[in-house]
């Protein structure tokens, strides 16, 4: 950990810390609805379906994609690379910790079985979705967090990542894992790795746009940001 441990770090479910890719909504929509293209990024999966239908989806639609969800979910349930290792350093560091999603709580309930259990949930369904940050400030106020100084947003996802800049957070974003790469790891493998460094580059240069602090592939690498972040704390700079 860096000389200034964080004061809290708030990661996002999906993408971040389980699910490498954030598959679990892509590939929940294109079973219920293989011949429809992928929408763009949503804040939530009721405005995914919706973008992807063209008209607000009814209530059989929306209880159908729940299911959906959830059943993926368990298949998704798996630590993204450096995520052990990580949530071990911030507990022997006593560092506080939570996760968001945007997902329905059931399939993010089923994604965060593959957590330790120290890893606090924050189930925000009375926030207004991201890039509101409402549910920043959620996480922070259910870690008992007395001030913003030091607290971290971890994500792949610019609508949250923008949510934790609008809160005051700040924030590395991770190019590989999340959704603006959006492959499971083992067809992220398998591209060759002039297409894997082209997709890397476009992820990295679009949240680095969007005013990130620090862009690294996924948790494994992210030792370097958290001491970049340690140094600039020291040097009196705020987010």
């Amino acid at each position: 950990m860096p000389h200034i441990a964080p004061t809290a770090l708030i990661f996002e479910l999906s993408g971040c810390l389980v699910d490498f890719g954030a598959r679990t909504l892509p590939v929940a929509l294109q079973r219920l609805h293989p011949q429809r293209e992928r929408p763009a990024l949503s804040s939530t999966a009721e405005q995914a379906l919706a973008s992807l239908l063209g008209t607000t989806p009814d209530t059989a639609q929306l209880q159908a994609l729940q299911q959906t969800l959830s059943e993926v979910a368990g298949e998704h349930a798996e630590l993204t690379p450096g995520a052990a290792r990580l949530l071990e350093i911030l507990q022997a560091d006593a560092v506080p910790c939570a996760w968001l999603d945007a997902l329905p709580a059931d399939a993010s309930l089923r994604l965060a079985e593959a957590l330790p259990p120290q890893v606090a949930a924050v189930l925000t369904r009375q926030t207004r979705p991201w890039p509101a940050p409402d549910s920043c400030w959620q996480a922070l106020s259910q870690l008992g967090v007395q001030h913003l100084d030091g607290c971290i947003l971890v994500s792949g996802n610019p609508l949250l990542l923008q949510a934790g800049l609008n809160a005051g957070c700040w924030t590395i974003g991770l190019a590989a894992c999340g959704p603006l790469c959006g492959f499971a790891p083992a067809d992220w493998q398998a591209l060759e790795i002039s297409e894997q460094e082209r997709r890397r580059a476009e992820a990295t240069l679009q949240l680095y746009r969007l005013g990130v602090h620090s862009v690294v592939d996924h948790l494994g690498e992210i030792g370097a940001s958290l001491e970049d972040i340690g140094m600039r704390r020291h040097k009196g700079e705020k987010p």
